[in-house]
Parts: structure tokens; sequence; C-alpha cells
């Protein structure tokens, strides 16, 4: 199974332009499933699929683990189908595992303001992640789309940035004035270290800064402003498109700003809006008054 496998992985690559994260857990998730049958790919069946997810849930796996790792078996008995390897796709009718939906984290205005705000002085540092934290809040980048962002991909005149998301999909996202103002200040910082890289977000080395980087300032701030729990890039990502829904931005504009491929994947954010429905109803209905 092993070529097979290897040949699905280069066709990811190469086809389908996927990112080197997600071409990890493919090859991870199928590399766990070879290990669990030794059987060749034409002789698996449905049975031997549900064998290795619930091998999967005595170990305590997750559910959305789980259900992510049978994703990755059915495409890639889809594409083994669909090159004539099997005559048909043994995943297809296994069923996932049902996930709990848990509700996005993000702030409040108050929380959100004070994190932009938590970055002090002028110095380059101060001023680079007070430009980190004001640009993942203000147009809900990811963090790769932050760490793989060039000074030529800002429109400074034009309040634009040029964002390459998911499978090198690019789109044009405006960017606040806030956020603006802080890249402006960033960029003279950046210029003295005299570094000829085109990324934008630069260490103290000069090197491209890493999404590991930037995962540690988001959190750096976020205990320096004492939030309940830790922060990661993606609760302001969660945040910006929570606080546009709530001042009445259009769902599916919010999908394009986020560069969600799928409206499912943004109404997730519609929870906020009807308990914000909620609670106006609760306040102004005679019938939900209590006595």
């Amino acid at each position: 199974m092993k070529k097979h496998i290897d040949r699905f992985c280069n066709f990811l690559k190469v086809e389908k332009d996927i990112s080197p994260h997600t071409l990890r857990a493919y090859t991870r998730d199928l590399g766990e499933f070879l290990l669990f049958t030794d059987k060749k790919v034409s002789d698996i069946n449905n049975l031997d699929i549900r064998d290795f997810l619930a091998s999967l849930h005595h170990k305590k796996l997750k559910k959305s683990s789980i259900s992510r790792k049978l994703a990755t078996i059915r495409s890639f008995f889809k594409y083994l189908y669909r090159e004539g390897s099997v005559t048909k796709n043994p995943a297809k009718f296994v069923s996932s595992p049902k996930v709990q939906k848990v509700l996005p984290r993000f702030l409040t205005v108050d929380e959100a303001f004070a994190l932009m705000n938590s970055p002090k002085g002028d110095t380059f540092l101060a001023t680079r992640d007070r430009a980190i934290l004001e640009l993942l809040y203000s147009s809900g980048l990811r963090v790769s789309e932050l760490t793989s962002l060039n000074i030529n991909d800002f429109d400074l005149k034009g309040s634009i940035v040029r964002v390459k998301g998911k499978g090198k999909k690019e789109r044009i996202v405006p960017v606040g004035s806030k956020a603006l103002e802080s890249v402006k200040d960033y960029l003279p910082e950046r210029i003295l270290l005299k570094k000829k890289s085109l990324a934008l977000f630069l260490n103290n080395r000069g090197g491209r800064l890493t999404q590991r980087s930037v995962r540690r300032i988001v959190d750096k701030y976020s205990r320096m402003i004492a939030l309940e729990s830790r922060l990661s890039p993606h609760t302001l990502r969660h945040t910006f498109a929570t606080h546009l829904l709530n001042s009445g931005a259009d769902l599916r504009a919010i999908q394009e700003l986020l560069g969600h491929s799928s409206l499912s994947t943004t109404q997730k954010y519609t929870h906020v809006d009807i308990a914000r429905l909620m609670e106006v109803y609760d306040k102004a209905h005679p019938m939900a008054k209590k006595k």
C-alpha cells in the first residue's frame, strides 16, 4: 500500500498544491492506517476501516481527530478509485463520529482594544508587535497568511493588502486605519535592520518571522493584559469576524474577507448574532418578560 500512498501524496503536492502542513497530516494519517492493516488496497473493506477507527477511539483520540483521519482515508480511496487502482471506495459509507460543536473563542471589544494597546514604546520589537496585533484583528488574517506577507503586498495608499490564502488563492483585504498607522510606524524601524528580505515582518536578526514566533507574540501580550485564557492568532481571526457580524456585516462579505471557500465555514459565527438577538428579544418582547 505504501506505493499508493506515495503516489497519492505526490498528487496532492503537485496537482492540488496543498500546504506542507496539510501534506504532513495526510502522510501521517495514512501511515498510521498502513501500520494498522497489512492488506492490499484492493482487499480493504469498510470493516477494516471501522476497526481502525475503533482502535483510535480506544486510544482516547478526540472525535475531531478521528473524523480528520477518516476524511483522509476517504480522499485516498476516492483517488485510487478514480485512478482505477480499486473497484470501489470502501470508506465512502463509513460514518464519521459525531463531533460536539465548539463555539469559537473571541474577545470583547474592550479586550481587543486592551490587547492592541499592550505593546509599549517605539522600538523595533514594540512597533512590529503592535503592527502584527492590529493587522490580525483589522483584517482577520490566518497566521500563515500574515507571515507570508511581503512589503509589496501592501498598498498603503489604497488601505488594502494582497493575501495568499489556502491553496495559494489570492484575495484583497481592506486594512483599518489603526492597523495601517501601525504598519507605517513599523516600516522605518524595519529599514534600520538593513536587511534585503522581502518579508514584511522580520525577527530581530532580519529573517522572516515564523508562525511559531507570531503565536508566542500573541500569547505574550494576552498574558500581559491578564486574560482568563491564553490566546492564539486564530482567536483574533474569530474576533474580527464576530465583531463584523455583530455590527451588521453581511455573512457573505465576511466569507470573502476570511477567504472561506464555503459559507458553512463562516456560519459558525452566527451564534453570536443569535445570542444578541435573544438578548434584545428578552428585553423587548412582552411575553418574554418575567412577571
